[in-house]
This record gives C-alpha cells, sequence and structure tokens, in this order.
C-alpha cells in the first residue's frame, strides 16, 4: 500500500474541476487524481496537463453511478489506504435559455449536483485520513435562491441541528412540488440551479457537523465553496473569472494546512466565509 498523500477531484476533464486539478498538481505533495465520466476525456485532459509538465493521474468516476463510485472507492482504499483530499466539482446547470420542462430541469440538476454528491461523500468521507481536506463546490446562487424561499424553507435550511434525513426529504419534495406544478405556492424559488445547490451548502454543514462528532480527534476540515462567475461551458464566454481564477478558493480549502482549526462547516467565497 502506498503511503503517497492521495487527492482526488470530480468532474475534472474541463473548466473549473480541470484548474483545480492543474493547481493541485503544482502545490499538493503526492498524487492528484483527474476524474471523469467519459475516460476518453478525462485522458485527454490528463494528456493536456502532462503537455504543460504536470503529472496527474486518471480514474473513471461518474457520480451518478454507484458501481463507478463503489470502484473508485475500493481503488483508493487499496492502493492509498484512504484519501487525503477530496474536491466535489462534479455538477451540471441548463441554460437559461433551456426550453426542457422545469420539472425535467429540476429532477435532472438535483439527481447530480445533490443526490448523486450525496451518494458519493457516503461512500467517501469513510476513507478521509486525519488531518484530510474535503471541499464540496457549491455557489453563491445558493445563497440568492435562499433569500427568495420562504421564511419556513429558510429556517429549516438555516438550522444548526437540521439532519442529513431531513435536507434529503425537502430537496426531494422540491422535485415533487415542481412535478406537480406547485413549487412556487410551496415557498421555493424558481431555479433548479441554485436549489440543488442549496442542498450541497446545507449538506456540507451537516457533513462538518457529524465529522464533529465522530471524527473530532482526525481534524478533517470540511467545507463548501463558490468559485465565482467562471468562464466555462456552464457559465458563458462572459463570466468575469478565468478557470484557474475559479480554481483559488476551492485550492486553498483543500490544501489547508495540517495544524489550521478552519474554516469548518463554512461557505466560503473568495477565501473568506459567507453569512450563511
Amino acid at each position: 500500500m502506498s503511503s503517497t498523500p492521495v487527492a482526488v477531484v470530480t468532474g475534472a476533464n474541463k473548466g473549473i474541476g480541470f484548474a483545480i486539478v492543474r493547481a493541485l498538481c503544482k502545490q499538493f505533495t503526492g498524487d492528484v487524481y483527474l476524474t471523469a465520466r467519459d475516460p476518453g476525456l478525462g485522458q485527454a485532459a490528463v494528456a493536456n496537463l502532462q503537455e504543460e509538465g504536470l503529472r496527474p493521474l486518471f480514474h473513471q468516476l461518474d457520480i451518478n453511478d454507484m458501481q463507478s463510485i463503489r470502484t473508485l472507492r475500493n481503488f483508493l482504499k487499496e492502493k492509498y489506504g484512504g484519501l487525503n483530499v477530496l474536491v466535489n466539482n462534479a455538477g451540471i446547470a441548463f441554460k437559461v435559455a433551456d426550453t426542457t420542462p422545469f420539472a425535467t430541469q429540476v429532477e435532472v440538476t438535483l439527481r447530480t449536483n445533490f443526490f448523486a454528491t450525496r451518494d458519493f461523500c457516503t461512500e467517501l468521507l469513510p476513507l478521509i485520513k486525519p488531518h484530510g481536506r474535503v471541499v464540496n463546490v457549491s455557489s453563491t446562487v445558493s445563497v440568492s435562491a435562499l433569500a427568495r424561499c420562504s421564511e419556513d424553507l429558510q429556517q429549516k435550511f438555516r438550522s444548526e441541528t437540521i439532519t442529513e434525513e431531513e435536507l434529503v426529504k425537502l430537496m426531494t419534495k422540491f422535485v415533487e412540488d415542481a412535478k406537480n406544478g406547485v413549487h412556487e405556492k410551496e415557498g421555493w424559488p424558481n431555479t433548479a440551479y441554485g436549489v440543488s445547490k442549496i442542498g450541497v451548502t446545507v449538506l456540507s454543514r451537516i457533513q462538518a457537523r457529524m465529522l464533529n462528532e465522530k471524527r473530532k480527534a482526525d481534524q478533517i476540515l470540511l467545507n463548501a465553496c463558490c468559485p465565482g462567475w467562471v468562464r466555462t461551458d456552464m457559465a458563458g464566454p462572459k463570466a468575469t473569472k478565468s478557470p484557474d481564477e475559479g480554481a483559488e478558493t476551492p485550492v486553498y480549502l483543500a490544501l489547508l494546512a495540517p495544524d489550521a482549526d478552519g474554516p469548518h462547516g463554512q461557505f466560503v467565497s473568495e477565501k473568506k466565509v459567507q453569512k450563511w
């Protein structure tokens, strides 16, 4: 078994994920795995970074596929005995002009951004080694979407005692309410992506709390963050940041010093803790 530290970035064949891998290859002392759903695209991304003189490794991962998740989990367990840095970057968003029915957008977006991310964390978080770092890539859109929720929903999503089970019920209810055409009446905002990222931010707060309760001595730090408005396929060419600039906050959180005691369980943007 290798004693080399290891970092994994999900959804990393392009955009912010690719830039995070590039930065980690330069700054992290250990193996860095670029993961992607499509092995061809993933290998091509690795080859691009190798041309820059960097040495990322590749592993296939589709967070919507439990078999794929468990294959990666077992590989990391057998080869490294765990994991030091995990960046959950994989996610999707429909374009504003997309004509796909809203209910379908909600179902598809939440399936990947929230439910699949949660499945992946359930399998991988037990592998995080002491002093490990976990970064869940969320968005400030989660903050603006939260502000457009009903008072009742805001209270639930800001609760310090909300459980993972309660959060899953709320996310499932949003999918059902959208399907039944009653989501606005039920206090939800009109954004599939925004609500999916509320889910990611709140999930991060819950996960950090659980780590405190079960693995306090391990000093693992877990946070959600916003990379900013980044020029990617998702955000488009008018966005203000380059992918490398977008990678700065996720990488900062991934590389928090071993003796750091925070941030933990926070929502971070521009390397600063934001109010949730």
